[in-house]
């Protein structure tokens, strides 16, 4: 973990300012699927891990129907400090802190990678993003001196303020698990899910 983890940082005043730690990210480093969130919230800096709050319960059941659980991906946000009141991560907090993203996502060097919501999806691939037309949508990213696969999903938190969402996020996350090959054979029949979506 030394290699990813970041155990003391200043180069955001505001952020340090409201933050009680550093969030680092969760689980294995060489996991095949690697999540990127926005940035931690209220729960999240009281725990000292990502997703752990109502949208990170939607996110745990949404990884277990799909197939690889949340043991099996690694976890970790934009930013790794929580903003004041929530707000979204300043452009110039994301850029701050994206060193720190390209290192882990480099050591995880995941066969695929889900941005979380708008501003993880436009950090990564770098342009503007309809998130909800381009939910399940498979992309290419540039990050640091590596290429991913990146595929798009709404945030785990959009399902909880609009049910319709619930079923995007799912797809999107079985998309995912699939291109990374870390489902099994979800229908019981011996095919894949890939060619529903």
């Amino acid at each position: 973990m030394d290699q990813v983890d970041v155990t003391a940082c200043e180069r955001c005043p505001a952020l340090v300012d409201c933050r009680s730690r550093i969030v680092n990210g969760d689980g294995p480093l060489d996991a095949d699927l690697c999540l990127v969130g926005e940035a931690p919230g209220a729960r999240e800096d009281e725990e000292g891990r990502p997703f752990v709050g109502r949208s990170g319960s939607v996110l745990d059941e949404v990884l277990r129907e799909v197939g690889p659980g949340r043991e099996a991906v690694r976890i970790v946000n934009c930013v790794r400090c929580r903003p004041p009141e929530n707000r979204d991560p300043s452009a110039g907090e994301l850029a701050n802190c994206r060193s720190y993203l390209e290192r882990e996502l480099a050591a995880v060097d995941p066969a695929v990678v889900v941005t979380l919501g708008k501003v993880p999806a436009e950090h990564l691939l770098g342009e503007s993003v309809a998130v909800t037309k381009a939910a399940g949508g498979v992309r290419e990213a540039r990050v640091g001196d590596r290429s991913y696969r990146v595929v798009v999903s709404v945030h785990p938190a959009a399902t909880l303020y609009d049910d319709t969402q619930r079923e995007p996020f799912e797809a999107a996350l079985a998309t995912a698990a699939d291109l990374a090959g870390v489902t099994d054979d979800t229908d019981g029949d011996g095919q894949s899910r890939l060619g529903e979506f």
